[in-house]
């Protein structure tokens, strides 16, 4: 979606009051798109409103808690009255338990990360698929690179995203013929505050210290937006981030040794960077 096709087209974001989903808002105001941001945090949301409307475009901020499918429902229809259509719809909201499974105290985080990151999807996807056929819209579904490469002490977390792959792909092929078209991004680590929110075994988050893991190569919110917004506008299926490929395919051979060489080269050295950003 190149600026000259963005003017009057309408989008929906969950998960807009930072990151990647904040990152998005704001490329699409300037191209002129009319926006309905959904996130938790109300203040965040108003604040990101009024600065896409400085850039261009109309915003509606619209807090919203993914889990709670009457309230995607609601976000669905609040964007198709104040608008008159939907052309977009991008999947975002996400949270992660960083924990063992056997070290939770019990399964409600476990259910919480489900909820929001896979059954949020879901519930704003149902309530969408209407309006999307009606415009041949495009369904933008932010996952992971986990969806294709598990790390350990994320089982939550992975889970979830690799249920986002299965219902993409499935969903795809029901769509066929449609018009819509369903498009699955699968980012690396993206500098962002997310691993700030990551909570862990007792549902407190990590804190500032949680951004100590990035390093100065760790791609922006702004680009992983922008290469968002190319994939939707050719209408990808799929858009893996380096080092994924070549992962996944080491993965097919020997997945015994790159399930090794996940832990010792990615996992063990974002660990030790996040202890030396705690002390």
């Amino acid at each position: 979606m190149g600026a000259k096709s963005m003017p009057g087209k309408v989008v929906i974001v969950t998960g807009a009051s930072s990151g990647i989903g904040e990152a998005l808002a704001l490329r699409l105001a300037g191209e002129g798109a009319s926006l309905a941001l959904a996130a938790r945090r109300a203040e965040r949301l108003e604040a990101l409103a009024a600065a896409c409307i400085e850039r261009g475009g109309r915003a509606l901020a619209w807090p919203t808690d993914v889990s709670d499918e009457q309230a995607c429902r609601g976000l669905v229809d609040r964007a198709v009255a104040e608008y008159g259509r939907l052309d977009m719809l991008v999947n975002n909201a996400g949270i992660s338990v960083g924990a063992m499974l056997a070290d939770l105290p019990d399964l409600t985080l476990f259910r919480r990360v489900m909820e929001v990151n896979f059954s949020g999807t879901v519930f704003c996807t149902y309530s969408a698929l209407p309006h999307l056929k009606h415009t041949a819209g495009r369904l933008v579904n932010v996952a992971s690179l986990g969806a294709m490469l598990p790390i350990p002490y994320n089982t939550a977390y992975i889970a979830s995203k690799h249920a986002m792959l299965g219902f993409s792909d499935s969903l795809r092929m029901e769509l066929a013929g449609s018009g819509v078209s369903v498009t699955l991004i699968c980012p690396y680590w993206v500098a962002t505050e997310f691993h700030e929110s990551l909570l862990d075994r007792e549902g407190r988050r990590r804190g500032p210290r949680g951004r100590a893991i990035y390093t100065r190569r760790t791609m922006t919110a702004d680009r992983c937006a922008a290469i968002l917004l190319e994939a939707a506008g050719k209408r990808k299926r799929q858009v893996v981030m380096a080092p994924g490929r070549l992962a996944m395919w080491g993965r097919l051979i020997a997945p015994a040794l790159v399930d090794r060489l996940i832990i010792k080269v990615f996992l063990e050295p974002a660990i030790r960077r996040a202890r030396a950003g705690s002390g």
